[in-house]
């Protein structure tokens, strides 16, 4: 299922128009008047809901401000699950990623930039993503089964640095198509990277 399909009942179709313009005024008025300084209330005025009505959709300010990266792991550890997994498991985890990337819609490439230049400048943001990376690292630990082994935490920690990499070279431009290509040249450098020498 792709973050674009459509519910079929009239009911959930409203409910799904009420959270998306949630998200879309979410990030467009964080950005303009910064995440920490703007309270939920100037959210729920603007796109006219009440707290119920958030909280039936949301769980917290920061919860709707990240809804793009939340999207992006949970499409990832889906694929990740249903995905085949031989061969080295760096290949593996980019192919994952490339397959996410191409499930997502244009809404989702047009808020994504945004919510990342709205975490770079919210220590409240930052830490939230951090913990929710952690999260989804665990995740991949426990669909692999070796939660403990020292080997895969580091390798998956260089595919979320190289993830990082591959988003800070794609920012400035933010050109959909580009970001699968240059997510495979950061992870085609990570072995000459790790034998760089001082």
């Amino acid at each position: 299922m792709t973050i674009s399909e459509q519910p079929a009942t009239l009911r959930e179709r409203k409910k799904l128009r009420t959270r998306q313009a949630l998200i879309d005024t979410a990030v467009t008025l964080f950005g303009e008047r910064g995440f920490d300084s703007t309270p939920l209330d100037a959210l729920l005025e603007q796109v006219e809901v009440s707290r119920r009505t958030f909280f039936r959709n949301f769980r917290s300010k920061e919860d709707v401000a990240l809804t793009a990266v939340k999207q992006l792991w949970d499409v990832y550890l889906d694929v990740f699950d249903g995905i085949e997994k031989s061969g080295p498991l760096a290949d593996v985890f980019l192919s994952a990623m490339l397959t996410t990337l191409e499930r997502m819609d244009e809404g989702w490439y047009r808020r994504f930039p945004l919510t990342l230049r709205l975490i770079a400048d919210s220590p409240a943001l930052d830490g939230h993503t951090l913990r929710h990376c952690a999260e989804v690292q665990a995740e991949i630990a426990r669909q692999l089964d070796e939660q403990n082994r020292l080997e895969l935490r580091l390798l998956i920690e260089f595919f979320v640095a190289a993830w990082r990499c591959a988003l800070d070279e794609w920012l400035p431009d933010c050109t959909p198509g580009e970001l699968p290509a240059i997510l495979r040249r950061v992870c085609s450098t990570m072995n000459s990277a790790l034998s760089l020498e001082a």
